[in-house]
């Protein structure tokens, strides 16, 4: 039985969520990210796409094409509260969903074709409707036989698209060959030129060219897959993401740090980050790992494991900088980053329910915890005994964080 696979892209997602909550940003160029020197575009509006700007483009480059844009540098837990929506209609449309990021992810609805009351085709464009009616938000769907054909199928068509990727050997050509030879998976900029040197330009070159050719150009894994990919063979399993095994925040800094008060500041703005994150999760993390890296791109990354399991700020931050003076590293800092992994199971903690027994440390940090939770991450800041608020030349809008 030919399987069912719907990729599920919500479009320009974090724009798109800012222009629902503020009317007043709709049909505006809207462009979200790194505000700082070194920032780049997270993502944008179409408005703004029509000016060239992209995601991964330099901030500075986006402001010299799109001056007249709405710029922001991002309300994540907002994004996230909205992902959860479009998850949970996700999770009622089918028993298979595999997330990829925050607004996108395969479903496998094979053998529900008796609860479609149609085709595949409408029982996408129901999913589509419902995640209109219950997020306000947009989404564009690929509906085909595998992931590797439903992920390019949800491409095509945006905004708001919804393409189907026939079953059969005719149907996967017609729509695969004529595409560009990059549209596959694990063909960037360099193998492309290689490909391009053997005269293949699209899919379809690529399918018609000797596998013995691939194999003395790339090798024998690298060719059997490229050679999969150009057919539309593609077997992996849609299955629900693992557990995060870690949780974490990093941050690069728009100018090196050297100051021991700058490093101070810089580790106690992760922990508090990183202990808020693993609260949420109801996670008390063992091993606490600091990375370091120098301006000049030389890396570290040290941990330590803890007698005790912990989820609280000033344990993450003494034993971070514990980890940083041991490591003595010479020369400006550009990027530093806190993580907790090794998650102890038995002791899972839920500090949004004060009325369970908690020692006093808990019930402090349950009282920041709903004040984060009301007002915003940053509504609380430890005081300056432990570290000062740092020149605005080093700050910097998070580079990365979550779960791992």
């Amino acid at each position: 039985m030919a399987r069912i696979i719907f990729h599920v892209d919500m479009d320009a997602f974090f724009a798109a969520v800012e222009q629902r909550e503020h009317p007043e940003y709709r049909g505006r160029p809207l462009i979200i990210g790194g505000l700082a020197g070194r920032g780049v575009v997270s993502t944008c509006s179409y408005e703004a796409r029509r000016f060239g700007v992209h995601s991964a483009m330099p901030m500075t480059e986006a402001r010299r094409r799109c001056p007249e844009a709405i710029f922001l540098e991002g309300n994540y837990p907002l994004y996230s509260a909205a992902s959860r929506e479009v998850f949970a209609v996700f999770h009622a449309f089918a028993p298979m969903v595999e997330p990829l990021s925050i607004d996108e992810a395969f479903l496998d609805v094979t053998g529900m074709e008796h609860f479609f009351g149609g085709t595949a085709r409408d029982y996408a464009a129901a999913l589509k409707g419902e995640i209109r009616e219950k997020t306000g938000l947009v989404a564009s769907v690929g509906i085909a036989p595998n992931k590797f054909l439903a992920k390019i199928a949800s491409d095509m068509e945006k905004p708001d698209g919804l393409t189907v990727v026939g079953a059969s050997e005719a149907e996967v050509r017609a729509f695969l060959w004529p595409l560009p030879v990059r549209r596959i998976w694990g063909v960037g900029a360099k193998t492309a030129e290689r490909l391009r040197r053997l005269h293949v330009n699209t899919v379809g070159d690529l399918a018609l060219l000797p596998v013995d050719t691939l194999r003395k150009n790339f090798g024998e894994k690298t060719a059997a897959q490229l050679h999969a990919l150009a057919f539309g063979i593609d077997e992996r399993p849609v299955h629900p993401r693992e557990e995060a095994k870690s949780i974490g925040k990093e941050e690069t800094f728009l100018q090196d740090l050297h100051t021991e008060e700058e490093i101070r500041h810089a580790l106690s703005v992760l922990a508090e980050q990183v202990g808020w994150r693993l609260r949420r999760a109801g996670k008390r993390a063992r091993t606490v790992q600091l990375k370091v890296r120098r301006g000049d791109f030389t890396t570290w990354t040290r941990s330590k494991t803890l007698g005790e399991a912990t989820c609280f700020d000033d344990v993450l931050y003494a034993t971070a900088l514990s980890l940083f003076h041991a490591l003595k590293p010479t020369g400006g800092i550009r990027l530093l980053g806190i993580s907790g992994a090794n998650f102890d199971e038995e002791i899972e903690i839920s500090l949004f329910f004060p009325e369970e027994k908690s020692e006093k440390k808990e019930q402090l940090y349950t009282a920041i915890d709903a004040l984060k939770a009301r007002f915003g991450e940053g509504v609380i800041r430890r005081g300056r005994a432990q570290s000062a608020e740092p020149p605005a030349k080093h700050r910097q809008k998070n580079d990365g964080d979550g779960a791992v």
